[in-house]
């Protein structure tokens, strides 16, 4: 599956938003990738995850397949049907992401981490170190879209990573948004899943 036709994907099901939206980081940004719809069509999600299987890189075989709450909820369960794994999701409690539900990793557990959209790899972040609290192991990282403007966002952690789709993210801080000043399309709005903000 190449790039195109993930794109092609976003675009048919109306998830590939065009206006002045306020991404997690603060940022601004003209565009925006609402994963929920693209997946919630099960064939689109089935033939993205048997996609990101074959193109996995990994360091080692993974177990279990996690995702944040609430974005990648759908995604992780998808990627570990087609892998044959468990599935389960991290959540904020407090601001901190956390397993709960009585979700447990065994010690040594090999996880592989996948988000739906990547932008800064905050929330990627704070799973990968839950997962190591938890005495886990992340072999890999994978996700549908790839909006960092890195082609391995993980190397310094020295994961693989491994996305479907590159796509330059178009974002400003708040103060510099050539949208707010022309005045357009109006504020900018935050459809994400997170309380008060759009999908990092």
């Amino acid at each position: 599956m190449q790039a195109a036709e993930v794109l092609s994907l976003f675009r048919s099901s109306r998830a590939l938003l065009e206006g002045h939206f306020q991404l997690s980081s603060g940022r601004h940004s003209n565009q925006y990738f609402q994963c929920a719809l693209l997946l919630a069509e099960p064939r689109h999600a089935e033939r993205l995850a048997r996609a990101v299987a074959a193109r996995l890189k990994l360091r080692g075989s993974p177990e279990l397949v996690l995702g944040p709450a609430l974005g990648a909820v759908v995604w992780s369960q998808e990627v570990a049907r087609v892998l044959g794994l468990r599935s389960f999701f991290s959540e904020r409690v407090e601001g901190a992401m956390a397993l709960r539900r009585g979700f447990e990793l065994r010690p040594g557990e090999r996880v592989l981490v996948v988000e739906d959209v990547l932008t800064t790899g905050g929330s990627v972040r704070e799973v990968i170190a839950l997962v190591e609290q938890q005495g886990g192991v992340v072999v890999g990282v994978a996700s549908i879209v790839n909006r960092s403007g890195v082609a391995n966002p993980f190397e310094a952690q020295g994961l693989p990573f491994t996305a479907l789709a590159e796509v330059e993210a178009v974002s400003w801080p708040p103060a510099e948004c050539p949208l707010c000043r022309s005045g357009a399309h109006g504020p900018a709005v935050k459809p994400g899943s997170r309380p008060g903000a759009a999908k990092a």
